[in-house]
């Protein structure tokens, strides 16, 4: 979600855990790193001389598994949550960086596949090259490998390895409960970050001192109800997970939660305008409050971490809940009463999202339409710019072509003019600057009625020009502008922006599922500096609309269905196309799902409930 990604963005690195891959279950499950301590390969799976239960005349199912195993006894399962190390900032970033580091290998390897697989008989290899690049080891990521971080998976825990359950379970049901396990593991250090921010900043004596009431009801919002929310939501996983060592399902308690509790999200992102200028005004502003949280950042507690890192932990959870739950729906079996929970638990949190969102955007947008309107002037008839139901999508400087287009006017010195453009969601507002940072309106007309056209390559003087039409100007009639941009990408961006649905270099989103659509995912964070930019987390998958020269790229994130611009130096691209056509099956899974079908699952959602019960 691009608006909480970009929270604070100077003040701490963009987040984004990252869910697992369908990679072996040891090397990257629910985004966990295995240990390399293990003795033996738990997932994989026996032969039915070496197991039993594994032959042909008694299969072997999930049920069957449950009936077999115990419960975690209370306490074991207490103990693990309190001993875990990590803070969540820390643990987000080791699951990012372990899938980041996954699909890089899934890469290398099909790389490999292709230079082994055999060629011709009229055309064998001549030589081998000494060191394929492509067959290269890519870089481990040393800080995953770190035995002391408590940073475990499923299938470690001891009374897992001592069950003989990996026995019995299919690989695929493992990667299952590694995802669930992260859901739950996640949860409890999150939790145990935001218990720091609580005692350690909000609840600190000095801090109260040097705080007035109402700066610190604006800094640290309502975080006490988040705080609650989540013990709550744990304390129900953690009862679920010493119901059997085998979890049957985490997704319908995160429905539950989110559809009676996760509103307290809402509030604290929507306050985010509020708390970030008033967290910047205090460290200006008041050189006690600055010494206060450099001291208190400085507690090991803190291992390192800014107190702005804290204060954004509730927009990160509530965008990565989604996402682990997107992880769950990948590995459920399709028709199963699993799944239906699963769409249910995302369907929920989506709506939690967009809400977030929402929050977010209304409050920045408003102030920004009220600062726009002050600097117009209209020279033609007003038109009221502020409006509930509209936004800024971007604005900027073009060159206006003067005069007719023949070959004595491109040899004249006033070729082309400055103007510019305000583009809404619903209007475009054609200006002119003027002294006093100010803008004198001179056309406008609606954004549905907006048509561009690119020129074709006619030298280095009308290089990065557009046609720009209004279909239906002020005057009411049909303008043509045209208009250059500084370079390439600022051309495609203006022309993007302009006319949404014009034709991109990529299809439509359904052709992309039939096709082989190029894709990329984030390996640096990337925080929007224009509205018609998207802010991209580490481990972003993205498809690829529109691609310049000039190294930009104009792209659609899968699990949230966002579109921006970005530079192509933040992101690298994924080569493997069953890795692409994974990505985009699975997308289309969470996001294609109709509505009869919702209403179906739902139903057998709540009879799955009580049955359970």
């Amino acid at each position: 979600m691009e608006l909480l990604a970009a929270a604070f963005s100077a003040a701490c690195a963009v987040d984004h855990e990252g869910s697992s891959s369908e990679s072996d279950p040891r090397d990257s499950a629910g985004g966990h790193l295995a240990s390399s301590e293990s003795p033996s390969t738990p997932g994989t799976v026996a032969t039915p001389e070496e197991y039993p239960a594994l032959a042909t005349d008694s299969p072997t199912t999930l049920t069957e598994a449950l009936k077999m195993i115990h419960p975690i006894p209370a306490d074991s399962w207490k103990i693990f949550i309190e001993q875990i190390g990590l803070l969540y900032q820390e643990y987000r970033d080791k699951s990012t960086l372990q899938e980041i580091e996954t699909r890089r290998l899934q890469d290398a390897e099909v790389q490999v596949d292709t230079d082994e697989s055999p060629g011709s008989e009229e055309t064998p290899p001549e030589e081998e090259p000494a060191s394929s690049p492509e067959k290269k080891p890519l870089p481990q990521i040393c800080l995953l490998n770190n035995a002391n971080s408590r940073f475990n998976l499923w299938q470690d825990l001891p009374e897992i390895r001592s069950s003989g359950v990996l026995d019995i379970l299919q690989p695929d049901e493992i990667r299952l409960q590694e995802a669930m396990f992260e859901l739950v593991t996640s949860e409890a250090s999150y939790y145990k970050s935001l218990s720091l921010l609580v005692s350690h900043f909000m609840d600190n004596e000095r801090l109260k001192k040097i705080l007035h009431p109402s700066e610190s009801h604006i800094l640290f919002s309502n975080v006490l109800d988040v705080m609650a929310v989540s013990e709550r939501f744990l304390l129900e996983l953690e009862h679920r997970m010493e119901e059997n060592i085998v979890i049957s399902d985490v997704c319908d308690i995160v429905y539950q939660h989110a559809a009676n509790h996760f509103s307290v999200y809402i509030t604290y992102v929507s306050n985010q305008t509020y708390q970030e200028r008033a967290y910047k005004q205090l460290l200006q502003e008041k050189a006690a409050f600055r010494e206060v949280i450099s001291q208190l950042e400085l507690d090991p507690k803190c291992k390192g971490l800014p107190f702005s890192s804290f204060l954004i932990l509730p927009f990160q959870r509530i965008t990565r809940l989604k996402l682990l739950v997107q992880n769950i729906l990948k590995r459920v079996e399709e028709s199963s009463e699993r799944e239906c929970t699963a769409l249910d638990a995302h369907k929920e949190l989506e709506m939690v999202v967009k809400a977030c969102n929402e929050g977010v955007r209304k409050m920045s947008r408003t102030e920004q339409m009220i600062s726009i309107q002050k600097k117009m002037e209209f020279k033609i008839k007003s038109v009221p710019i502020i409006s509930h139901s509209r936004w800024l999508l971007k604005q900027g400087e073009l060159q206006q072509m003067s005069g007719p287009k023949t070959s004595r006017t491109l040899r004249t010195k006033k070729l082309f003019r400055e103007i510019y453009l305000f583009l809404f969601n619903d209007l475009l507002v054609i200006c002119r600057q003027i002294p006093g940072d100010k803008y004198q309106v001179f056309d406008s007309a609606p954004r549905g009625l907006l048509r561009v056209e690119e020129l074709e390559d006619q030298g280095q003087t009308l290089a990065n020009v557009f046609i720009l039409r209004l279909l239906e100007n002020a005057d009411d009639r049909e303008a043509t502008y045209m208009l250059k941009a500084s370079s390439q990408s600022e051309m495609k961006r203006w022309m993007t922006s302009l006319a949404p649905n014009r034709r991109t270099k990529f299809v439509s989103f359904t052709s992309r599922l039939l096709a082989d659509c190029p894709q990329v995912q984030c390996v640096h964070p990337y925080v929007a500096q224009q509205p018609d930019e998207l802010s991209l987390e580490l481990a972003d998958i993205l498809n690829i609309l529109e691609k310049t020269e000039d190294g930009w790229i104009f792209g659609e994130r899968l699990h949230d269905q966002e579109r921006g611009w970005f530079p192509s130096s933040m992101v690298e691209e994924i080569m493997n196309p069953k890795i692409r056509s994974q990505n985009l099956k699975e997308c289309f899974r969470v996001h294609k799902m109709d509505d009869t079908q919702r209403s179906q699952n739902k139903d057998r959602r709540k009879l799955g409930s009580r049955n359970r019960q």
